[in-house]
């Protein structure tokens, strides 16, 4: 089988040359910050480091600057929170497999989490059943966990059930943790809601959203074809039940339907900022890396504000 690890690094390298090293790896930095009293080693400064953290007196003998860094801020794990259900097999919004796209994003953010010596560990599943993989400190053990999402979601057969992930993190998670959540566009339940204000407690969360394929084909392209020319049909995974090929190309419904989509979103980011969530919606490969270090630059100036 061939890696799945390599086309991520191809990905984020090119990131890398259209950003700073630094301003990636320092955006990541900032991802989660504690401070404690015990000294652990100085390290350069990087883009999204605080100024506090700065140790002027050695800043001052090596003629760079460099900041201390302490226990509290030496490790930490990151926990991918996966979908790994039926939802997971629809298209996202380029057209492309979602799993792809949850299969990048969890490469990059491990990719970050190793070079910054943190590890990782996933939590995935479905209505059906929810397992949590052993924590990773290596490439190898990235590698295999991506391949663990791809397996997951091609032998997919029951629906999915993000509110059953968050409640078996909530209930078997003690340690303080990055918990990233990767989830659709499902409307936020009550229950959600309230899964969420617990786990922010004790975690620190960030919600990644996987936009799904536009239900009806963009009425723009003159045809019911998608937007590379290849007729489609459009089914649900879960339902099986079929959009009929009338209702292709209808602007009037597919106005329609982003309205609603565009409600439900707000109503989603609403929730999410008030419970001071990181969020960010990914619709394509081509700039989901982009757009991942955007959300942690972001976060950074709001930690360091």
């Amino acid at each position: 089988m061939a890696s799945l690890l390599t086309p991520v690094k191809g990905k984020l390298f090119i990131q890398s040359t259209r950003k700073s090293t630094h301003a990636l790896d320092g955006a990541y930095a900032s991802l989660l910050r504690g401070h404690s009293l015990d000294f652990d080693d100085l390290r350069a400064y990087e883009y999204g480091d605080q100024i506090r953290d700065i140790d002027w007196k050695a800043t001052a003998r090596l003629g760079s600057p460099v900041v201390r860094r302490s226990l509290a801020t030496r490790m930490h794990t990151v926990l991918f929170a996966v979908d790994t259900g039926l939802s997971m097999t629809a298209l996202a919004h380029d057209e492309k497999p979602k799993k792809e796209l949850a299969i990048l994003t969890v490469g990059v953010l491990g990719l970050l989490a190793l070079r910054h010596g943190d590890d990782f560990c996933l939590v995935s599943g479905d209505s059906e059943a929810v397992g949590r993989r052993e924590i990773g400190r290596s490439e190898a053990a990235l590698e295999h966990t991506l391949r663990t999402i791809d397996r997951a979601v091609d032998a997919a057969s029951a629906p999915s059930d993000r509110d059953a992930l968050l409640n078996y993190i909530a209930r078997t998670i003690a340690r303080r943790m990055i918990v990233v959540v990767l989830t659709d566009d499902t409307p936020v339940s009550a229950e959600t809601e309230r899964l969420l204000r617990r786990l922010r407690v004790q975690h620190d969360v960030l919600w990644i959203t996987l936009r799904d394929a536009e239900p009806v084909l963009d009425p723009s392209t003159g045809s019911r074809a998608g937007k590379d020319g290849v007729q489609r049909s459009r089914r649900d995974v879960a339902s099986h039940w079929a959009i009929p090929e009338f209702m292709q190309g209808d602007a009037e419904l597919a106005a329609e339907l982003h309205a609603m989509d565009a409600a439900e979103t707000e109503r989603t980011e609403t929730l999410l900022r008030r419970l001071e969530i990181t969020h960010v919606a990914l619709a394509e490969q081509g700039q989901a890396v982009g757009a991942l270090l955007e959300m942690l630059d972001a976060r950074s100036h709001v930690r360091n504000g």
